[in-house]
């Protein structure tokens, strides 16, 4: 069975293996912009940019712009591919729009690149929960044959960020479920121009992170063996070390 925590050292709630099991059959599809092939070779690409010692040159310099050599890879992608799922992975405080300029400029659609970034965030979320519990990685998803559905929500539109997205109040019939009473934080929308995206962070959340329910009413925390002030603390000390301006 895949997803199976049963070597580890501690106790694993059964909707984390759920989570995980249906995000790996998500990425492992046909995309809006991107094959199931692609979708699972930027799965990949995220783990290769951990040995990429052009990576690792770019995270030690002052700038990330510059010639910091060919990318560690394993995969058929583009070049320019390889390049986002290493920067997502490895440098993601220094993203900037200038940078997301010159990605469009090579004929990365804001669309192909909202989808990109949602598979690597799900991987590297998943990747992370491994190696925090001294696990081996789960093999990579089985890709599957299909057409790309190149479905973009008609309520996309320019918001202020760098791409457009679908805020509640212009979202349609297809795109309710994102925003359960009409409202959303800016970590949800990020993502709305590819839905799916949204989707497949909110069934990750759902089990990684405490329910909204719980944020809002003190002292629930939805049977988490640690108490609210001690996830806190762990969320604030992450961030930190992730350079996330959250």
């Amino acid at each position: 069975m895949s997803f199976d925590y049963t070597g580890s050292a501690y106790a694993i709630r059964d909707d984390i293996p759920d989570a995980h099991r249906e995000i790996w059959r998500n990425i492992g599809q046909p995309g809006n912009w991107w094959r199931g092939e692609d979708r699972v070779a930027f799965v990949e690409e995220s783990r290769n940019a951990r040995s990429c010692r052009a990576c690792e040159k770019r995270a030690a310099a002052l700038s990330p712009e510059g010639d910091f050599g060919p990318h560690h890879t394993t995969t058929n992608l583009p070049e320019l591919v390889v390049d986002i799922v290493h920067r997502l992975t490895t440098d993601p405080a220094r993203l900037s729009r200038t940078w997301l300029d010159k990605v469009n400029a090579g004929g990365i659609t804001d669309e192909a690149y909202v989808e990109i970034l949602g598979v690597v965030v799900a991987a590297i979320s998943i990747d992370a929960l491994h190696r925090a519990l001294g696990l081996p990685l789960e093999p990579l998803p089985a890709p599957v044959a299909g057409e790309r559905s190149g479905y973009r929500p008609p309520g996309a539109a320019d918001s202020g960020a760098w791409v457009h997205t679908v805020q509640p109040e212009n979202a349609s019939e297809a795109e309710a479920d994102l925003y359960p009473g009409g409202r959303a934080g800016n970590v949800i929308s990020a993502m709305s121009l590819v839905p799916d995206a949204v989707r497949m962070l909110k069934t990750l959340s759902r089990s990684h992170y405490l329910p909204m329910r719980c944020i809002m009413t003190p002292g629930d925390n939805a049977g988490r063996a640690i108490s609210r002030n001690q996830i806190e603390l762990v969320a604030g000390r992450i961030s930190s070390l992730s350079d996330c301006f959250y």
